[in-house]
């Protein structure tokens, strides 16, 4: 596992040697990065599922100011600054061993993130509960961008979500939201493509 490009392009990273965590492949974390290419420069990011702290050091990497790496393992805190350190791009992280939903609960900082990254556990009500109080909550500056990886089913339907934005807002509804239409609404799909059976989706808060 590396960063891909940037001021730390071809750095290696560690991964905690776990079923705990789920590292992104290179695949989808250059998709990813694709989607966020124009969106990065001088950005405040928030990693609320760090675990090798990966999809965070990569945005500082491609020029983001500064990130907030949240995991509540911490061994996996321990790695992602080692990560950080050995990236040297620690002194423009903020890395706390601490639950996704306590963070966001407990947040009152002044500065607001333009970007949130989403990666919990597959299988888990994880991206349903952290995208509800993200919703709640004052975190996210005007404009900011969700970054969700979900877990999906590959099938021939997903091919016909390109041209049908009825069947692509479905798909992410079940996919993303756990069929919470109400939630979904406090949010304006951006993009959504399903990589094998992860799916990535960019959300904006209304």
């Amino acid at each position: 596992m590396r960063i891909i490009t940037g001021t730390a392009r071809g750095t290696k990273l560690e991964t905690l040697e776990s079923d705990a965590t789920r590292p992104t492949s290179d695949k989808v974390k250059e998709a990813i990065f694709s989607m966020l290419q124009f969106e990065l420069e001088g950005r405040r990011v928030l990693d609320l599922f760090g675990g090798s702290g990966q999809l965070a050091l990569e945005a500082l990497s491609r020029g983001a100011a500064r990130a907030t790496i949240i995991d509540e393992s911490r061994d996996a805190v321990n790695l992602i600054i080692s990560n950080a350190k050995h990236a040297k791009l620690y002194d423009r992280c903020r890395i706390s061993a601490i639950s996704a939903s306590a963070f966001l609960k407990g947040f009152n900082d002044e500065e607001k993130f333009n970007i949130v990254l989403l990666d919990p556990p597959y299988g888990t009500p994880l991206m349903h509960d952290s995208l509800a109080l993200i919703a709640e909550r004052n975190i996210t500056a005007p404009g900011a961008l969700i970054v969700c990886e979900s877990d999906t089913q590959p099938s021939k339907k997903k091919n016909k979500e390109k041209k049908d934005p009825e069947k692509l807002a479905a798909s992410v509804l079940g996919d993303v939201f756990e069929s919470d239409a109400e939630l979904m609404d406090k949010f304006e799909l951006q993009r959504s493509t399903v990589y094998g059976r992860t799916r990535v989706t960019v959300l904006l808060k209304k």
